[in-house]
């Protein structure tokens, strides 16, 4: 990963997933959060199923909510995809993501650069961390 962000894409936001979006119709991957994918399912704290991976993708819809998003590119994926690091109305989005519970510090690309928010979510039950929920990382490797 470059030491140092470059210019990526700004523009109006369309939500892919809860960690994906299409900025000025550039596809983004955001940097350092790995959220629930949109067909996973996680259980809340009665133990009863409900949609995280759609809840993240509304979640992340709502932080954005029309606003101009502006991101700094960090990396291009082995999909082909700009890895930045996205902001709308000066809030970044993986960060405000993850502290919300609705995505997770990906640790191996991250360094750790969400995990206090990541710890304030699990103390709080925000979001997955409210149940029981399987890493996404985890999930897409079982085939979803």
């Amino acid at each position: 990963m470059p030491s140092a962000a470059l210019a990526g894409p700004a523009g109006q936001a369309r939500i892919i997933d809860g960690d994906t979006l299409d900025v000025a119709g550039e596809r983004v991957r955001l940097w350092g959060v790995d959220a629930p994918e949109r067909d996973q399912s996680c259980e809340d704290a009665d133990g009863r199923p409900y949609a995280c991976g759609r809840q993240a993708a509304v979640a992340l819809s709502d932080l954005v909510a029309g606003r101009t998003v502006t991101c700094d590119q960090r990396d291009i994926d082995r999909y082909g995809r700009t890895v930045a690091q996205c902001a709308a109305g000066g809030e970044d989005l993986g960060r405000r993501l993850v502290r919300d519970g609705h995505a997770l510090d990906y640790t191996r690309y991250s360094r750790g650069a969400h995990l206090s928010e990541e710890i304030r979510a699990r103390r709080d039950k925000a979001g997955v961390w409210q149940g029981v929920f399987t890493r996404p990382e985890d999930w897409r490797r079982g085939g979803g």
